[in-house]
């Protein structure tokens, strides 16, 4: 029943960062192959993303070999090398109690700093990093249970008064391996999103004033009452 059953004016937000990380290949550089990057979508905390996240596709050039590259556990990211720049097309799908639609992101590959001045560095990648959120609407009961208490999420205190179940089985194992990003090999060049408290005190402030628009409408609803027959103006 938690699986259809949809908690009303309630919304559940994902703080996410999407991004490549390019590093120049120096001495070991030729004309098609001058920098080594990665691609990737994590928690804008680190969190893992494997608790909304089913899968992720990414859509390369089509020159590369395979240029459709699936990845179907977290973290959600891949390694390529090559010599030029490209948007890269990002969509994601999410577990059935999560939502039945995807999610499509586009990221433009950069390989070359913003500043022309000096050489290209081999220790210092080209970092450029996209902030989001997903935020998911009316989500289902299952979905509010499991994701409650995940630091990855914002979630809305629910009234009192409502009565959900407790958390039956859940539908996949994270923990067969790590999701988070915590300990990234390329950590160390991630930005900062942990800074952004304003960015998520305004998504918590939002969900509050979603509720409560919820809340009048449904009074408004109550006051108005049913509609009424068509008359001619003044009772003519």
């Amino acid at each position: 029943m938690g699986q259809t059953k949809r908690l009303k004016d309630v919304e559940i937000c994902f703080p996410i960062v999407y991004g490549t990380i390019s590093f120049w290949l120096g001495k070991k550089a030729s004309e098609y192959n001058s920098h080594k990057w990665t691609v990737y979508v994590r928690g804008a905390t680190n969190e893992d993303l494997g608790v909304i996240v089913k899968r992720a596709i990414f859509q390369l050039h089509p020159s590369f070999n395979n240029p459709t590259r699936v990845v179907e556990s977290p973290p959600f990211e891949l390694s390529e090398s090559g010599w030029g720049e490209f948007e890269i097309a990002i969509t994601l799908f999410f577990h059935s109690d999560v939502c039945d639609k995807q999610l499509d992101l586009y990221h433009q590959l950069k390989l070359y700093p913003e500043e022309d001045n000096g050489p290209q560095s081999t220790k210092k990648p080209v970092v450029v990093e996209t902030y989001d959120e997903i935020v998911f609407s009316d989500p289902s009961e299952a979905f509010f249970l499991r994701v409650q208490n995940h630091p990855a999420a914002i979630v809305p205190r629910i009234h009192a008064g409502l009565n959900l179940p407790a958390p039956g089985p859940q539908e996949f194992i994270p923990e067969k391996k790590r999701g988070d990003t915590k300990d990234h090999p390329l950590g160390q060049w991630f930005m900062n999103f942990s800074e952004a408290d304003e960015l998520l005190k305004l998504a918590a402030a939002r969900q509050q004033v979603q509720a409560h628009i919820g809340k009048l409408r449904r009074q408004l609803s109550m006051i108005d009452g049913p509609p009424q027959s068509s008359k001619a103006p003044f009772g003519q």
